[in-house]
Parts: structure tokens; C-alpha cells; sequence
């Protein structure tokens, strides 16, 4: 039967195409319009002088989108709001750093202009340290809300009371959903009246369930109306609506959204509750080269772009013979840099028992059950390579920017492409190779494939592994089973 092409709105169905290749698409600094010096220093002092395609495509369209200043659109328009969908280790950051700080390097009042929302704490802190490099020197202010101080301490980096009111310490707020919420109910004194960009990072994950209301709330107060005895009623908002002659006679200050995402749904009707304004989607694609040099543009219904340099193989195997197998990779195979993940942080912390039990390998696992400072430590081992294999559950990985990661193992198949997607974007980042490998249980194999094929993903190997090459493995193994027994008793 033919299949039903869902309704797709316009900017959906014919969005921005941006080249996927990263390594042969490089685009000098330089030739990227309208970057203002200070920062093409700052590129350069960091060691970059080539931007990402997405980046280039993307930090103009934002750049473009504040010529007239912050406080209104291009030709007196609201701006329009903007997606991009690109994969991980794309470079998704940058393109908002750069135009949001040089948007707001002219500001004179500090008040909260630019809000970044992540959904975890380890992807917040590692956006506002990029921010904090590129603000280095400018005078804008960057702080980060993640519940890793105390609430006051963070009310303290917010806002500061003055006889006259209370004013903000920050032009940047870099946070996570439940700690921001808190703020937005409980701080006295912070304020998103002046909120130019909303900036939603993993977007995807951010409309599920859980944190739209965090979205809403974050609207809601940005149209707040002020009750400080209308000091600031010339720069009042009002809910975007029809013009009439009374809203158009007071400048108001846009509030645009921004949102990036590996995964960007394509669900119009999440997409719909996040009320985007005319939005512009950017979206990589495959070009793939011809022998005789042309490009042919690969079917756009591919829903999702994986990295260019990953290879992907699975092993089909049954239950018992999963932890041998990790083992052979990790022992005999002479694996290095690996992430493994399981699909909870039971599984994780009894396979980490278990192959430390085992021994030979320097192993960590790397789950929320573990203090931020540690997971910071292990993260630093890993990357300097004192620690080979990390285990780890998707809460914890997802859009984590792991330095040398050589493999990814599916131990525990994952149940959503998208997950799959996530994980496996972990190595072959920013143009380098990667190997993913993925456990299949017999019984899940014809599900695992259908769910890859199904999202235009044909390039995968089957990679079987004979059982003889695990018996060496097996008597020690079952030593390491029986002293996890003892301990866990």
C-alpha cells in the first residue's frame, strides 16, 4: 500500500538545506558576513578558522534576524523564529554563541536578554563555558543555573536588590528546566520582560512531556507585565497579536526562538505547541558524489543524518554470552576509548561490577547516581585515556560532547531510533571515524533492523562473533560471576 505522507507545513517540507559533509564543506571565519572583529579574534585565539556548515549557514540567518539592534526586527518585523536539525558533533553550539554575544555586545542596561535551556546539567555547564569563553572581556555577564549551588547562592548570582529595585547580574542564563522554573516562581526580582532569545537545546527532548510546562512558564513570564509603577512602559510587551495603533506607537523587543536538535521532530503537532513565529528550519542532508563528480541529493525522507565518518555493525548473540562479548572486544580484541551502554543504571552498575570483577580493563560507569564533581573526574579520566571502557546510560550521555570516543557498544539494544541516534553520535564527531557496535539478542533482531530500515539506515553490517573465540574467557569469567555473587550478598 502506498504510504500516507503526513501534511508537512510549508517550512517543514522545503527547509534550509545545509551540506552534511562537514570535512569538505569547511568555510573560512572570514568569509562568513557581518562577524563582528572582537570575536573573529576570539575564534582565531581558540584555534578556529574554519566554521562547520551548519554554522555557517546559521550564525548570518541569526545575525540577520537583529540587524536593527535587539530591540526589533529587520525593517521593524518580528523576527523569525528559527530550527535546526543537524547531527551531533555538527557544531550546534557555536552557532548560537557567536550571534547572540555579538547581538548583545552593544547593550548598556544588564538585564536578562538571551536564555539557554538544556535538559541536562552536564550539557548546561558545557554551554556556558563555551559562552564564557566568548564573552571573556565584554562585559556581559553569564550564569548558570543547574542546581549545582544552592538556590540562594544562585539567587545571589541572579539578581541584586537596590533601593531603587532590584536589578539583574545577568545578560545570559544558561539552565536547566527545574531549576529555572524555581527561579521563575520563587526569585523576587528576576525578570524576563527583556528576554530577546529563548534558546532550547535538544529540543526534542525538551517539548516531551515532562518539560513543556517549563517552556510555557518560561513565555508566560517573558510577557509578564511589570508592575514597577510603569517605569518601563514604553518598552512594555504585549502578546504577540494583531497591530493596532496603540501597540504599534511603543517599540517592543521581540522575544525569537531558537531551536536546535540531532533529532528534531517532525511531529507538526509538537511543533505546534511550541508556537514558533514563520519559522526557518535548517537541516543537513546527504549529498553523495558520483564517480563523475556530480552530486546526487540522497531522498530527503531520511528522517534522521548520522555521522559521516561512523561505521555501524551488530553482533547477534544470546543473553548469556553478552558480557564475553564486551569482554573479547575490550581484551582481545584491544578495543580502546570505549562507551557502553546499557538501558538502566541497574544494568550499568552490574556490568561495571562485573568487569571489574573480571579485571584487565580500566573501567568507570558513569550514571546520575553519582555526584556531579565525580562524573566530571571520570569524564576527564576517559578523555586523557587512563580510563578504556565507561559505562553508561543514555540519561547521562545524551549530547555530552565526549573527547576521543573510538567505539560506542549498544550493550543493551536500545528501544527508540532516536536513542539509537543519540548514542551512536557519540564517536565520529566533527568529521573524525567512529564504530558503533550493537548487541542483538536473536529475538530482537528482526525489530532492531526493521527500526534502523526504517529510518533510512541500510548501512549497517551483521558481525557474528564464533563462540570459540570466547571460551578462553569462560572460566575466568565464571571466577569473576561467583565474586560478584559473594559481594552482593
Amino acid at each position: 500500500s502506498p504510504q500516507v505522507q503526513p501534511f508537512l507545513p510549508q517550512w517543514l517540507a522545503q527547509p534550509k538545506r545545509v551540506q552534511k559533509r562537514i570535512k569538505d564543506n569547511l568555510c573560512p571565519v572570514r568569509d562568513v558576513p557581518g562577524i563582528h572583529p572582537r570575536l573573529l579574534k576570539k575564534l582565531q585565539m581558540n584555534g578556529i578558522d574554519s566554521f562547520f556548515p551548519v554554522q555557517a549557514e546559521v550564525i548570518p540567518a541569526i545575525l540577520q534576524s537583529a540587524s536593527n539592534g535587539y530591540l526589533m526586527g529587520q525593517g521593524g518585523y518580528r523576527p523569525k523564529d528559527i530550527c535546526v536539525s543537524a547531527p551531533t558533533g555538527s557544531g550546534k553550539t557555536l552557532s548560537f554563541v557567536i550571534p547572540i554575544v555579538q547581538v548583545l555586545l552593544d547593550r548598556v542596561v544588564c538585564h536578562v536578554r538571551a536564555l539557554v535551556v538544556l535538559p541536562t546539567k552536564e550539557l548546561a555547564q558545557q554551554v556556558s563555558k563555551v559562552f564564557n569563553v566568548y564573552t571573556d572581556g565584554t562585559g556581559l555577564k553569564v550564569v548558570l543555573i543547574t542546581g549545582q549551588k544552592s538556590f540562594a547562592k544562585e539567587q545571589e548570582m541572579l539578581v541584586q536588590k537596590k533601593v531603587t529595585g532590584y536589578c539583574s547580574l545577568a545578560d545570559i542564563v544558561v539552565a536547566t528546566p527545574g531549576r529555572l522554573t524555581d527561579h521563575i516562581n520563587q526569585t523576587p526580582g528576576f525578570s524576563l520582560t527583556q528576554l530577546r532569545f529563548l534558546i532550547v537545546d535538544e529540543a526534542d527532548r525538551m517539548i516531551d512531556d515532562m518539560h513543556q510546562n517549563c517552556l510555557n512558564q518560561i513565555v508566560k513570564a517573558a510577557f509578564q507585565v511589570e508592575n514597577d509603577s510603569g517605569s518601563n512602559m514604553l518598552f512594555q510587551r504585549t502578546k504577540p497579536g494583531p497591530i493596532t495603533a496603540a501597540s504599534s506607537c511603543s517599540p517592543q523587543i521581540p522575544l525569537q526562538k531558537l531551536l536546535f536538535s540531532a533529532t528534531l521532530t517532525q511531529d507538526p503537532e509538537k511543533l505546534q505547541q511550541l508556537d514558533l513565529f514563520q519559522p526557518r528550519l535548517f537541516t543537513s542532508v546527504y549529498s553523495e558524489k558520483n564517480t563523475d563528480g556530480t552530486e546526487t541529493e540522497q531522498d530527503t525522507n531520511k528522517k534522521y543524518t548520522l555521522p559521516e565518518g561512523l561505521s555501524q555493525c551488530y553482533v547477534p548473540c544470546d543473553l548469556n554470552s553478552k558480557p564475553l562479548l564486551l569482554l573479547y572486544f575490550m581484551l582481545k580484541m584491544k578495543f580502546t576509548r570505549v562507551l557502553c551502554f546499557t538501558n538502566s543504571r541497574e544494568a550499568s552498575h552490574r556490568l561495571f561490577l562485573l568487569v571489574q570483577a573480571f579485571g584487565g580493563v580500566t573501567v568507570a560507569e558513569f550514571s546520575s547516581r553519582l555526584p556531579p564533581n565525580e562524573r566530571k573526574r571520570t569524564m576527564k579520566e576517559f578523555e586523557q585515556g587512563k580510563i578504556q571502557l565507561l559505562i553508561s546510560t543514555d540519561a547521562t550521555a545524551r549530547g555530552i560532547d565526549v573527547k576521543g570516543v573510538n567505539y560506542v557498544i549498544n550493550y543493551d539494544a536500545p528501544q527508540f531510533i532516536r536513542t539509537y541516534i543519540h548514542r551512536v553520535g557519540r564517536t565520529a564527531r566533527a568529521g573524525e571515524a567512529g564504530v558503533a557496535f550493537s548487541l542483538v539478542l536473536r529475538i530482537q533482531e528482526r525489530r532492531f533492523l526493521r527500526m534502523l530500515r526504517d529510518a533510512g539506515i541500510q548501512d549497517i553490517k551483521k558481525h557474528p562473533v564464533k563462540g570459540n573465540s570466547l571460551k578462553p574467557l569462560v572460566q575466568q569469567y565464571e571466577g569473576a560471576l561467583c565474586k560478584l555473587e559473594k559481594t552482593v550478598k
